[in-house]
């Protein structure tokens, strides 16, 4: 019956989400969301002592924390980081890192039943962090590596321009900048969506039945700035 804690500063929003799964029985949620510009630092860790209090229990209950590595905001995913390590290390706790967007792929998988999906979030500088998934059953499948790249590098990978895409995240609102073959490609684009800890803690749940918990000071933010951009599509 394990209890997951997971935390996300990586965007404009701020939220914590906490998982009691039980075999047989429906998952138990408590959550917290608010879009925070600005006071991460003074939101978070609140978020924290309220989604615990809500379901009666205390830190040392948790078998594991989780939080968004990112890509993202820099200031943000260290925010989160910090608070996350500190609470893995202080009650000697697995840690787990969590895509950003992952997460943001499951969510609108999960909501809206997308199957193919480019996430990108704005990565200021004229760039976009972006990748591409599969989406079924509540699995979501890389069909890219994670990027940091200008819009106009953003294109779909190869043998796969025949799908329904759908687009989610902040760097969809440089959609214009974007590869006339993306933009076709797209029946829907959603720029206002943001990260959630909601699904970051389902991701983090199946990371910690695999064993892929770590301890709290080999786990690090992902900035993604020092990775090469994908290349143009043949």
């Amino acid at each position: 019956m394990p209890i997951l804690l997971a935390l996300d500063a990586s965007s404009s929003a701020c939220s914590a989400a906490l998982l009691r799964r039980q075999e047989g029985r429906a998952d138990e949620w408590v959550t917290r969301f608010a879009l925070t510009p600005r006071t991460h630092t003074q939101r978070l860790l609140p978020m924290v002592d309220e989604v615990l209090g809500e379901a009666g229990l205390s830190p040392s209950d948790l078998d594991a924390v989780a939080y968004g590595r990112g890509p993202g905001s820099f200031t943000g995913l260290r925010i989160a980081a910090g608070a996350a390590q500190g609470l893995a290390f202080g009650l000697e706790r697995p840690l787990l890192g969590i895509s950003t967007l992952q997460a943001l792929a499951l969510g609108a998988h999960r909501r809206h039943h997308y199957r193919h999906l480019v996430t990108a979030l704005d990565a200021r500088m004229g760039e976009v962090y972006a990748a591409c998934w599969r989406c079924s059953g509540g699995r979501v499948e890389a069909l890219s590596d994670e990027a940091v790249l200008p819009p106009a590098q953003l294109y779909l990978p190869s043998g796969h321009d025949d799908h329904d895409w759908v687009g989610v995240g902040s760097g969809w609102t440089l959609q214009a900048d974007m590869p006339a073959r993306t933009q076709v490609a797209m029946s829907l684009s959603l720029p206002d969506v943001e990260v959630a800890a909601e699904d970051m803690v389902l991701l983090a749940a199946d990371a910690f039945a695999a064993g892929e918990g770590r301890d709290a000071h080999e786990v690090q933010p992902v900035y993604l700035r020092d990775q090469v951009a994908w290349r143009k599509q043949p």
